[in-house]
């Protein structure tokens, strides 16, 4: 018999699963906007997700397991708007400012005189 005073039933309870599903939505929705791929995503530093969620003015989620969730959604909107690239929703309106949340990786200086 579970009682409210055991976290562990809380954090997996009916309305803290739709809670964090809720959660995971807005943010796959502001990283998707901005061209951020799933695997970019679970790549970021804790530091970043919290800003990441701060900018999606959401409360940055307390587990790893909703970041997981964001990513598999991620991934979902991916393949939706593969086979619905005509559709509006398929256009990402913010993808010039992924540069501000994932950078792209330095190409060393070569010397080659």
């Amino acid at each position: 018999m579970s009682t409210s005073a055991d976290p562990a039933d809380h954090a997996h309870s009916d309305a803290a699963t739709a809670s964090r599903v809720a959660k995971a939505r807005r943010l796959a929705a502001y990283a998707w906007s901005r061209d951020i791929g799933s695997a970019e995503l679970l790549a970021l530093p804790a530091a970043t997700l919290r800003k990441l969620a701060r900018a999606a003015e959401t409360n940055p989620p307390s587990t790893g397991e909703t970041w997981r969730v964001v990513a598999d959604l991620l991934d979902r909107k991916d393949a939706w708007a593969a086979r619905n690239p005509d559709h509006a929703a398929a256009v990402r309106a913010h993808a010039d400012e992924k540069l501000l949340w994932v950078k792209p990786p330095i190409t060393p200086w070569s010397d080659n005189s």
